[in-house]
């Protein structure tokens, strides 16, 4: 992209919080940290989010016998209550929440969501149809902007702006939040170049090369990747059936975040949740 040179002047006490944030990684310089910020304070802001709220919760049992999985409690509320106040709080108020298993339970409690201060909205499948199933059930509810997706029975105490303006910049299809943890066997694991994902690994076996970085359940997406979703009644994964496509087509960046992080999907994962959450 063509840039052009100019020349500001800047109070000393600005400069130096600007060099604060300066870490040669994601604001590599000066120039880079100035034109980092002017573009996420005047370009337009990303208000829109997904959160996948279907699936059986087999492993949670017997929580999930009566309760969806987004729905079972968290320090006296519901995790999902968790995840869209933590959208709200960084300003992205408009939800859609994709339902299944028990989801009126879900639709009871939240409803159009201004008792939370945001609106909710519904997508609602017959049955359980994945990840990917699920997010193309908001083909005619998403618009032409990019969008957050997030699964239901995830908890992070991430910078959803810094990842969305990471998005904004790579200009990638999908951008896959990243973090890391000492097994990655249970989940997904992700290999990076660069900030490229170039490969990505269900439920790896453990080994001394085996990649530490796993896919946190939470990404931007463009929406046309919803049109390369099938539009099938059969059980079609976002981690196994859509992604490595776009990985092989070079069109997913990873961001990788170092926050308190909780997949809430094993009674050992819940277990712990309760014990470390702070809100």
């Amino acid at each position: 992209m063509e840039r052009d040179r100019l020349t500001i002047t800047l109070r000393q006490d600005v400069l130096e919080q600007l060099d604060r944030r300066i870490d040669g990684y994601r604001l590599r310089n000066r120039s880079h940290a100035i034109e980092y910020f002017l573009s996420r304070e005047l370009g337009g802001k990303l208000t829109r989010a997904v959160v996948l709220c279907g699936g059986r919760g087999v492993q949670l049992r017997p929580f999930t016998y009566e309760l969806p999985k987004p729905m079972v409690p968290v320090k006296g509320r519901p995790l999902l209550e968790h995840v869209i106040e933590r959208l709200r709080d960084q300003g992205i108020r408009d939800i859609i929440l994709t339902i299944d298993y028990l989801g009126d339970k879900i639709a009871t409690h939240f409803g159009d969501g201004g008792k939370f201060g945001v609106k909710i909205q519904y997508a609602k499948a017959n049955r359980p149809v994945g990840t990917a199933g699920s997010l193309r059930l908001v083909k005619e509810l998403i618009g032409d902007q990019p969008f957050l997706v997030v699964y239901g029975d995830v908890l992070a105490k991430i910078d959803y702006q810094e990842l969305i303006d990471f998005h904004t910049e790579h200009k990638k299809l999908v951008t896959l939040a990243v973090t890391s943890v000492a097994d990655p066997s249970a989940l997904g694991a992700v290999s990076l170049c660069g900030a490229k994902v170039v490969a990505f690994t269900e439920k790896p076996k453990a080994g001394p090369t085996t990649s530490r970085l796993i896919s946190a359940g939470i990404f931007v997406v463009n929406p046309e990747v919803i049109g390369r979703i099938p539009a099938n009644e059969k059980l079609i994964s976002l981690e196994k059936d859509i992604f490595p496509k776009l990985i092989d087509d070079g069109q997913i960046d990873g961001f990788v975040f170092d926050a308190p992080w909780y997949d809430v999907s094993t009674s050992d994962s819940y277990e712990r949740v309760l014990k470390e959450w702070e809100e």
